[in-house]
């Protein structure tokens, strides 16, 4: 499996800088939005700016879930190891 490997990953390698080029060429280097404007990068970050804030908040807000979520599962846990045994029949 290794020699394989080492077999692929060289000519994958290779394919992939030898399309690389002839891709950024296309449509004269514009992509696929076209012609990079001033108030185009300006939008971008902003959208930017907008999402790491929002994505800091979505990230605290589901650790907050889960925390409470291990909380509440510690407490069970020791809930249950603190009962008394009731006995069998």
């Amino acid at each position: 499996m290794r020699r394989l490997w080492l077999k692929i990953v060289p000519y994958a390698l290779l394919l992939t800088l030898a399309l690389s080029a002839p891709a950024q060429a296309f449509n004269d280097g514009r992509g696929f939005y076209g012609a990079t404007t001033d108030k185009a990068t300006v939008n971008m970050f902003f959208g930017v700016i907008a999402f790491f804030p929002l994505f800091v908040f979505s990230m605290s807000m589901l650790q907050r879930t889960l925390e409470k979520r291990k909380e509440a599962r510690k407490a069970a846990a020791k809930k249950l190891a603190g009962a008394p045994w009731r006995g069998g029949w």
